[in-house]
């Protein structure tokens, strides 16, 4: 069987007969049961029926029925979105083994229609936020860059089992960094789309006005042909330069920064600009101030979403859980609004930095991944010098798209990634910019040596 990494190649190997989906289902699977019990990739496998949905997929092609570049691609789903074959539990106890069982997310469902194969869902972290609890019965997500690190939350599974060879794309959500923060430390790429865009019907919520769903995968390219089946467009087509693109660069970054890390971004900026891109220095409008409401925003919503299973079973929760949740206890109604406001005053200054740049550029962290053991302080709380050392939690704040995509290494070899925002339905810029950018570079292309 010839070998892929990407929807893309595959699409092109199984149109041309040299795999079947049968084959690189299989070898999903395979990946799985070799390496899974090390990485927590899988919370749930659903092995018979991803192969026979593999079958059917052969057949229909083989007839002449062509759904589309996702039919017959092995894909993994995110345990915070519900699928017909198994259970939604968030990854938490609160939840018990029956919600969402029999029934498809509205994404699930455009997945499906297109011909994609779902082999299962994938680890998460509880309710979308927080870090890891060994203490409670679920695997714990490594990076398979180094199993002593962590995969990054809270789309953690789908990144790993991307980058280990589980499945070539799939889905993950976004509260302040969950689909961008583990596609930068597994080495993938990741989009969120513009808040509202992709439909959320049977997604558990963390904070409803920041949460997003969307695809990560090997290449832009590939994100690009799952967005078009998650709204329901045609993906955009392929740029050969970026001419007269406009990008302005953050390089205000929060302390604490990798040591290869300037070096790594300079050299990325280096590729934009040769490929025609004109370079800007900009300031990011409140961001301090928008990063705070963000993060006031998740707890006061998170709350109001499980404040009942909270009071009736706190002992049920992760640590981290009740560490992010419970201060929205004390977050007055005057607050809140401030803070809703604050982002209106954020979306207006945006608007109008947009107006004079395409594109935003920055580090999605200035880390590589964390040891496992450092990601929770004493108590079991998400520590707050890893939330520090994030560029991702304000852009949940606006709305914006933004893309992660791989740029380099840490000084220890981990994966560094650079973090592209655009404005409002500015997807196509950011997928276009993404493509000639992995045109030109190989970063994404790295193999996990294991």
């Amino acid at each position: 069987m010839v070998r892929v990494d990407s929807v893309v190649e595959a699409g092109k190997a199984l149109r041309r007969g040299e795999v079947s989906s049968t084959e690189l289902v299989s070898a999903a699977l395979a990946a799985a049961d070799a390496a899974d019990a090390g990485l927590g990739v899988f919370l749930t496998r659903f092995p018979e029926r991803a192969l026979a949905a593999a079958r059917r997929a052969d057949l229909e092609l083989a007839s002449g029925v062509d759904r589309g570049p996702l039919h017959g691609i092995p894909l993994g789903v995110k345990d915070l979105i519900t699928v017909a074959e198994g259970p939604t539990t968030a990854q938490s106890l609160v939840l018990g083994d029956g919600w969402g069982l029999g029934v498809d997310a509205a994404v699930t469902t455009r997945l499906r229609e297109a011909g994609g194969v779902i082999v299962g869902k994938t680890t998460t972290m509880e309710f979308g936020c927080g870090v890891p609890d060994p203490g409670k019965p679920f695997p714990v997500p490594r990076n398979p860059w180094d199993t002593g690190r962590w995969a990054g939350g809270s789309s953690s599974g789908t990144a790993s089992g991307i980058a280990s060879g589980m499945f070539l794309a799939g889905l993950g959500t976004d509260t302040a960094g969950s689909i961008r923060m583990p596609a930068a430390f597994c080495g993938v790429t990741g989009l969120m789309p513009t808040y509202g865009l992709i439909p959320d019907d049977g997604v558990l919520p963390l904070a409803r006005s920041l949460d997003r769903i969307g695809p990560l995968a090997r290449t832009a390219r590939d994100c690009a042909e799952l967005l078009a089946v998650l709204d329901g467009t045609r993906s955009c087509a392929p740029a050969g330069h970026l001419r007269g693109l406009r990008v302005g660069v953050v390089r205000d970054w929060p302390g604490g920064a990798d040591p290869a890390l300037p070096a790594v971004f300079g050299a990325a900026l280096s590729t934009v600009e040769e490929l025609g891109a004109r370079l800007v220095d900009v300031t990011l409008p409140y961001r301090a101030e928008l990063t705070d409401a963000v993060l006031l925003t998740v707890a006061a919503e998170g709350l109001a979403q499980y404040r009942a299973e909270l009071t009736a079973r706190p002992d049920d929760f992760f640590v981290s859980t009740r560490g992010i949740l419970e201060p929205g206890a004390v977050v007055s109604g005057a607050d809140y609004v401030e803070a809703q406001r604050l982002r209106q005053r954020a979306r207006q200054a945006l608007a109008a930095l947009f107006r004079t740049v395409d594109v935003v550029a920055s580090p999605v962290a200035v880390i590589g991944a964390p040891r496992l053991d450092e990601v929770a302080d004493a108590a079991g709380h998400l520590d707050s010098g890893l939330v520090a050392r994030l560029c991702t939690p304000y852009w949940n704040g606006v709305g914006n798209p933004v893309l992660a995509l791989p740029m380099g290494r840490t000084a220890g070899g981990l994966p560094l990634s650079l973090q592209l925002a655009a404005e409002p339905h500015g997807e196509a810029t950011l997928l276009r910019m993404g493509e000639v950018f992995q045109r030109h570079t190989a970063w994404h292309e790295e193999r996990v040596c294991r």
